[in-house]
């Protein structure tokens, strides 16, 4: 029958290093009883030559159509098992290899354990191998452009380096200003350096760098595609700012009466309703917070003291948010960490 499985398993000595503590013999005997199983061996070193050799014959003489392998780790021998599956006519995908050297021999001293766990993981070996289908290797054009999520320290760094590589960069941070907890401390461990200094060169760089668009207050809601062609939705919130406009002068700021705690300053100071977030923010524009914005809270009959005092004329309250859609071939998460707040935990 064409879609019958005949599976062949073949369990490696590895020296001593497995038939010291599992009895390849009786394993080799129990693979045998096996649903699919038409041939069972037991070998020396099944990644030598003369191991290779039983594989290849039994494909061609047997019909072999899956493949198992009892021996070491996967990174050690899969790539040389499937090249001696492909050059006897199987599918090198059809292969399967249960580690019973790192998985059982090395991590057991008493035989009897060591054999039956080597039992459990072959049977699993062969049950999973019938479920394999034959596949192909394909090349696909991959983008060269990247997605750094998170512009802290770890996303500033990571975009910097693929830039001044040559590559292109989105770097999106959900904040108005990259930084992320970095630009809050004083100092630095272990040099106790201070952290502006390293810091705001490296964003400043990063605002004008010709390979980074930066897309500031922002976030990713979607993501499709695969490893080389990602599709990714990203939404750039609503500043109530015209960032072409936006001189980061914060006159709006100081005249702005409407305050509430600044989240940069950790809840300890005050910040106004539009602010700039700390001195030395990229972008150095002005946000608008809207859920304590008065004007947009009153819809439009209250304060509005930014509209008449912003000499640019960067306050644009039908602002929306905007959906921007990007193609990049590799993401790169760096969305760093929030402290714990102790009184959370029952």
């Amino acid at each position: 029958m064409e879609n019958e499985k005949k599976v062949g398993v073949y369990i490696c000595h590895c020296g001593l290093n497995i038939a010291g503590t599992v009895d390849v013999a009786e394993l080799a005997k129990y693979a045998a009883t096996l649903p699919n199983v038409v041939i069972s061996r037991d070998y020396r070193y099944m990644c030598s030559d003369p191991g290779q050799d039983l594989i290849k014959n039994d494909i061609k003489e047997l019909g072999l159509n899956r493949v198992v392998v009892a021996s070491c780790s996967p990174r050690m021998h899969e790539l040389t098992f499937r090249k001696a599956c492909q050059s006897a006519g199987l599918n090198p995908y059809l292969y399967e290899q249960a580690n019973i050297r790192e998985h059982c021999s090395w991590v057991h001293a008493d035989k009897k354990q060591g054999t039956k766990k080597a039992k459990d993981l072959v049977r699993a070996a062969v049950q999973r191998v019938c479920y394999h289908e034959p596949l192909e290797v394909k090349e696909i054009p991959v983008n060269p452009n990247t997605l750094v999520v998170g512009g802290g320290i770890a996303g500033i760094e990571a975009a910097l380096k693929l830039a001044n590589g040559g590559h292109k960069v989105y770097l999106v941070e959900k904040e108005p200003s990259i930084g992320g907890h970095m630009i809050q401390l004083d100092t630095t461990f272990p040099t106790l350096d201070c952290s502006e200094c390293i810091m705001t060169p490296k964003m400043s760089e990063v605002g004008h760098h010709p390979n980074i668009e930066l897309l500031a207050y922002s976030e990713v809601e979607e993501v499709s595609g695969s490893v080389g062609n990602f599709k990714v939705k990203v939404k750039k919130k609503a500043r109530y700012v015209d960032e072409g406009k936006c001189i980061g002068c914060g006159i709006c700021e100081q005249k702005c009466p409407w305050k509430v705690p600044s989240e940069f300053e950790m809840g300890l100071g005050k910040r106004v309703a539009i602010y700039i977030p700390f001195a030395q923010a990229i972008p150095n524009v002005a946000t608008i917070d809207k859920d304590h914005c008065v004007y947009i809270q009153s819809g439009g009959k209250k304060c509005g003291a930014c509209i008449k005092f912003c000499e640019a004329g960067a306050i644009d309250f039908d602002q929306t948010d905007q959906i921007i859609e990007l193609e990049v071939g590799a993401i790169i998460l760096a969305t760093g960490y929030d402290l714990l707040d102790p009184s959370q935990i029952p």
